[in-house]
């Protein structure tokens, strides 16, 4: 049983805890939070000790791991330190801001032997991994083009002191809440991007820009199109267009797969209540009880880091981007 503690208690860093709360690979013991007042309650219930400080919970031999849900620019600090304690890392996405953060960060991991993981949680759903296989297979032929689209209703809520709705910590509208996750899930599928160009607006937030559209041009030739939005309603869908086949992953908890060749039957999938924050705190856990990394490549984290730099450059010139040029 790995235990664990856990590093930011907002909605996001509960629903962590609450993921895993009958796991028997992970227990979360510890937690942390700038807030203690907001979360006494749900420490008691969930059998958390709240400490002061992270400084307690890096020197607790009784702690295996730290997963931290904190603000975006927290992130490199805090990855360091813990792996400098030799304490394993699970940090939410955006991991990084930037690539020199990103490899600082990766470097501190590697020479002290922890595992590092970053949460892209959608990577872990049975329909990904449907659609990965089908790449894998080659039930496209040749890819032509892939679309993603996902948005929330979040940015509506935000009040103008919230830390999501600050620019350095949310720049390029809905990239660091949604984009990122899509980012990551075209690289997995499509492998390395060589261009974007993306365009950012307000549409209906209060306090921070809320949608982002970006164009996509990968190394292997392929056209993609990504659409994210922190206030329309919400929906999820991953589609990828070839010359033998479409298929799609369709619906906020993305519970639909579909598979359309060219010629043939359709085939569909379901896979309803599945917890892809449950199979990522527990594929943590199996790659620290195994020795192995996480089952999403370091490399390609590093990549989308940045695809995110050309994002941000891209939104500023109102031009095209090429990923890690300067």
């Amino acid at each position: 049983m790995l235990r664990a503690a856990i590093v930011g208690l907002g909605w996001w860093g509960q629903n962590l805890v609450n993921s895993v709360r009958d796991s028997d690979a992970i227990r979360f013991t510890t937690a942390h939070t700038r807030t203690p007042d907001t979360v006494g309650a749900f420490c008691a219930d969930a059998g958390l000790t709240w400490v002061g400080s992270l400084d307690r919970i890096l020197q607790d031999p009784g702690i295996d791991a730290v997963v931290f849900a904190t603000p975006h620019r927290q992130h490199i600090e805090q990855v360091v330190r813990t792996a400098h304690a030799g304490k394993h890392v699970f940090v939410e996405k955006p991991f990084s801001l930037s690539v020199a953060d990103a490899t600082q960060a990766i470097a501190a991991a590697e020479q002290a032997g922890i595992v590092l993981a970053v949460g892209f949680n959608r990577r872990f759903h049975p329909s990904m991994g449907l659609l990965r296989t089908a790449v894998a297979d080659g039930r496209f032929g040749t890819l032509v083009t892939i679309s993603a689209e996902q948005t929330a209703r979040h940015g509506l809520g935000l009040t103008a002191d919230s830390w999501r709705a600050q620019p350095d910590e949310s720049p390029a509208g809905a990239m660091t809440a949604i984009g990122v996750h899509l980012v990551d899930g075209m690289i997995d599928l499509f492998g390395p991007i060589r261009q974007v160009y993306a365009q950012v607006a307000r549409r209906a937030a209060p306090h921070s820009d809320d949608t982002t559209d970006i164009l996509l041009r990968f190394e292997n030739g392929a056209s993609g199109h990504i659409v994210c939005s922190t206030a329309a309603t919400p929906h999820y869908r991953m589609a990828i267009y070839g010359t033998d086949a479409f298929a799609e992953v369709l619906g906020h908890p993305m519970d639909t797969f579909r598979l359309m060749p060219a010629s043939g039957a359709p085939v569909v999938t379901e896979t309803p209540g599945f917890s892809m924050l449950r199979a990522e705190l527990e594929a943590f856990a199996a790659s620290i009880a195994a020795k192995q990394p996480f089952p999403t490549p370091l490399t390609q984290i590093l990549h989308g880091v940045a695809v995110f730099e050309a994002v941000l450059r891209s939104v500023a010139s109102g031009e095209p981007a090429v990923v890690g040029g300067g």
